[in-house]
């Protein structure tokens, strides 16, 4: 899947910060140019040291995972000197534990785990730092920071809050407005920022009043479930915000069996259905809040730095940060076509 512009700064030459000597304001000489605050080596693309990358992920039932899993391959296979040992995608805690184990006995240079439980996993991550082996944790984080070397994930509440921002935006200047959600799966913490950083944008609008909100279970049939209770309970609003775009294929079905518009609804997460439709404006979806697959790319990035010993070219730090969250931006007819590249399916 092409990668968006925003990961550019994973590449390209050294980047140096340089200073001015301040001279007396009486001298005429032109000031002269400081060293660089240091020369450290940044990843490009050329051929590097050769290492091996084990990627450990949950199973991919779900276009966003999915997604993450081809986004991690692809991108370890532009690199002639990146050996990827994937494993086979498991929700079972224990097999991923017993997955992520192999790859430490296999002495792998670097590891990139997305756990299906970071919880869970922590233990894991802890024993493959301990054994000298560094982690990219990607997304679900470990509850232990000393399981990684850098965490790079989205920022589920930022989610939230861009969701907010533009449905905020839309209904501003109309008294009274309604907005419903359609949640994702209430036990994840993940579903809860994304409802409280929706809220919080919300205040900025005190003509908005949330009136409704129903939580799903990331699947079309929970969509199209849900959502049909939460059309048959508000005879009218003016926004909907859905966590995720695979079951907002379910929830759009429901709104075409209930005939309903009136409305505008954002989506979740950035599957290429939305963006299509998105783009085809024939619907009550006008936009998608991104929670982008391609930090799996991103990560794989990290890691091939982190094995290679280099920093990040646009950085003067001679290490990678040690978390990296990415932005959530909004998708609408208005840049469709610029992140239509990456949507997942």
């Amino acid at each position: 899947m092409p990668e968006t512009s925003r990961r550019g700064l994973l590449f390209g030459t050294a980047a140096v910060s340089a200073g001015a000597f301040l001279t007396a304001c009486t001298s005429n000489e032109p000031a002269k140019a400081a060293p660089a605050s240091n020369a450290a080596p940044a990843a490009d693309d050329k051929p590097g040291k050769a290492l091996t990358i084990g990627f450990a992920g949950p199973q991919a039932d779900h276009g966003w995972l999915n997604a993450i899993n081809e986004n991690a391959k692809s991108r370890a296979a532009k690199y002639s000197e990146v050996t990827l040992e994937i494993t086979e995608g498991s929700n079972d805690t224990a097999a991923q534990i017993g997955q992520v184990e192999t790859l430490i006995n296999k002495k792998v240079d670097v590891l990139v785990i997305l756990p299906a439980d970071g919880k869970a996993l922590t233990q894991v991550g802890l024993k493959a730092m301990r054994a000298g082996i560094p982690v990219i944790n990607l997304d679900r984080i470990f509850a232990d920071p000393q399981a990684f070397r850098c965490w790079i994930g989205g920022d589920n509440y930022g989610m939230g809050v861009s969701a907010g921002k533009y449905i905020g935006e839309k209904l501003k200047n109309k008294p009274n407005a309604k907005v419903i959600e359609l949640a994702g799966i209430d036990g994840l913490e993940l579903t809860q920022q994304r409802t409280k950083g929706f809220d919080d944008a919300l205040k900025n609008y005190p003509n908005i009043k949330k009136v409704a909100r129903q939580a799903a279970d990331f699947t079309v049939e929970s969509g199209q479930a849900k959502m049909a209770q939460l059309l048959q309970a508000q005879s009218s609003f003016d926004a909907c915000w859905n966590h995720d775009d695979d079951q907002g294929i379910g929830a759009l079905r429901a709104i075409q069996q209930a005939g309903r518009d009136g409305f505008l609804m954002v989506g979740g997460a950035g599957s290429k259905a939305a963006m299509d439709a998105i783009k085809a404006d024939n619907s009550v979806l006008k936009a998608t809040v991104l929670y982008p697959p391609t930090m799996a790319a991103s990560a794989i990035d990290l890691a091939r730095a982190l094995g290679q010993a280099k920093g990040i070219s646009g950085m003067a730090e001679l290490e990678i940060p040690s978390q990296v969250a990415l932005f959530s931006a909004v998708v609408d007819k208005e840049n469709v076509d610029q992140y239509l590249p990456t949507g997942f399916s």
